[in-house]
């Protein structure tokens, strides 16, 4: 088959007296068993500036980028890097290049620590003396020159998503990349964080280095890139030299061909009954010296048919908070579903009474990778109908759910006998998403359900989330979207080094001014939440 550039459209400019492409990709095609993942994509990124990628969950998107980056090497095609072809066998020949790149998953050693993570491969010092200090002062330099602090010192194992991606972008800027590809970003960060990433990739590409970032967040693409390409299906849609030519919702309509869906609740479903009731819940960090507390006598109550937001910077207890409602990590206080305590109950127990999970991690928590999509759909519902009878693994109808999943969420995949870690990130996470809304759970407890799916997906995840609620379904919805938690939340609260410190009415808040109250910038008195404790028809 034939592979030719797309042609000009709205927002292209045709200028043969522009400097040399740092990055240009011609005809690259990449298959995988089943998948053309890569059908002649085309890519053009001008030197010192900032280029986007959009485009639906499975178009090609990353694994473009991978290829770009050595992870893997194309089937047909060429990469040009400022001028030269190149022929990247490696991330390492990539990484000789200039080229750097933060993965949507993250490529950490769980049981080192931050800045061991960091300098890995690229240790200052010799063969006899490792120079700490100086590892050290480096990613500290770095840290304040972006506004991406960690704590060096710390585990990975014992960060959260955010201080995870952190350490990602870090470790990137620690090789001296000029070429940065950013795999979805800021999908943990606040929008102050995000304005002054931005800010920092800026000052980078005004210094001459380059940066690609993939989002599935139109308005910040168009905020912030210089140019931006759109992939649907493994080829290029069109290549915009000027975002200032199109909006969102001719973005959204060129990736999926819908309309920008928007996050919002109706009438009030609200009911009095008190399905999920958290009282006085503390979580204590055994590993410091002194006791310190991640969650701090937090209380909250969620009703059936309600929505309650749980915003907050990354790491101030909401992944703890989850953790401990799920019975993953030791907890003081008192979590009742429906009446009955569960505070002695496993994981298996708690799912069995009705909860449904929805991780913050999908691969390290969500998946088994290496099973195949329908063994997938019954991890954690496995000892009860319909996945079982009596002591008995019931497959075929394992196999149904399976094929339920996949058509109700537009899941895309060759089958449901294929692994999971085949699977586009958006897709595993809407694999995630279906099992555990399929199971009919009572209280679901939503940590980012929305992370790294694309605007067709969110649509399709968020009139779930409606349905259910107007169903009756009680939700804890922790989000790190600011838009999505003030849309769909019908309270809001606020958590803050580990306690609740705001309750806010999402129809009076905006995600600039929720940002301020979880940076603590606006901790004067909260604004009085809204009566929902009448049910309505």
């Amino acid at each position: 088959m034939d592979h030719h550039p797309p042609s000009p459209s709205p927002g292209q400019v045709d200028d043969t007296s522009a400097p040399t492409p740092a990055i240009e990709l011609r005809n690259i095609v990449k298959r995988f068993p089943g998948v053309v993942a890569n059908d002649g994509v085309n890519l053009t990124v001008r030197p010192g500036t900032i280029h986007a990628i959009v485009g639906e969950n499975g178009a090609g998107k990353s694994t473009l980028m991978k290829t770009l980056y050595g992870a893997h090497q194309p089937d047909e095609g060429t990469i040009r890097v400022n001028g030269r072809e190149r022929v990247f066998r490696s991330p390492r020949d990539a990484i000789d290049d200039g080229i750097g790149m933060v993965f949507q998953h993250f490529m950490l050693a769980r049981n080192f620590t931050v800045w061991e993570n960091i300098v890995l491969g690229q240790e200052p010092g010799n063969a006899l003396r490792l120079d700490i200090g100086t590892a050290r002062r480096r990613i500290s330099e770095l840290g304040q020159a972006y506004g991406l602090t960690v704590r060096p010192d710390a585990l990975i194992s014992d960060l959260g998503v955010g201080e995870k991606q952190r350490c990602e972008i870090l470790k990137v800027l620690y090789r001296g990349a000029n070429i940065l590809i950013l795999d979805e970003p800021t999908a943990v960060l606040v929008p102050q964080e995000v304005d002054e990433l931005f800010a920092s990739l800026r000052e980078l590409t005004a210094a001459g280095s380059t940066v690609i970032f993939i989002s599935h967040k139109l308005d910040e693409v168009l905020r912030h890139a210089d140019a931006i390409t759109v992939i649907r299906a493994g080829r290029t849609v069109t290549e915009i030299d000027d975002p200032a030519t199109v909006n969102a919702r001719q973005l959204a309509e060129m990736m999926v061909g819908s309309e920008l869906p928007i996050p919002e609740l109706r009438e009030s479903t609200v009911t009095d009954e008190v399905v999920l009731d958290i009282a006085v819940l503390s979580v204590v960090d055994t590993d410091e010296f002194t006791d310190r507390r991640i969650v701090d006598s937090v209380s909250i109550e969620v009703h059936r048919g309600e929505i309650v937001g749980i915003a907050g910077v990354e790491g101030n207890g909401q992944s703890e908070l989850v953790s401990a409602i799920m019975g993953l990590v030791a907890s003081t206080g008192t979590i009742t579903v429906a009446g009955e305590a569960i505070d002695e109950l496993s994981t298996l127990e708690r799912k069995a009474l009705g909860i449904g999970h929805i991780p913050e991690d999908r691969q390290q928590d969500g998946l088994a990778l290496a099973f195949e999509l329908w063994e997938n759909i019954m991890l954690g519902h496995h000892r009860r109908p319909p996945m079982s009878s009596g002591i008995w693994i019931d497959r075929n109808r394992a196999r149904q759910r399976a094929t339920e999943v996949v058509e109700r969420f537009d899941v895309r995949t060759p089958g449901i006998d294929v692994p999971a870690f085949a699977l586009s990130g958006g897709n595993q996470q809407k694999l995630v998403v279906g099992r555990e809304m399929t199971a009919e759970p009572q209280v679901l407890v939503a940590s980012h359900p929305t992370r790294g799916v694309d605007v067709g997906a969110q649509a399709v995840i968020w009139d779930i989330l409606r349905d259910a609620r107007h169903h009756g379904l009680a939700t804890l919805l922790v989000s790190a979207d600011l838009e999505e938690l003030i849309g769909l939340s019908d309270r809001l609260l606020v958590m803050l080094r580990g306690r609740i410190v705001a309750e806010l009415n999402p129809r009076e808040i905006t995600p600039s001014s929720l940002g301020s109250y979880m940076t603590g910038a606006a901790l004067a008195t909260a604004p009085p939440a809204p009566d929902t404790g009448e049910a309505t028809s």
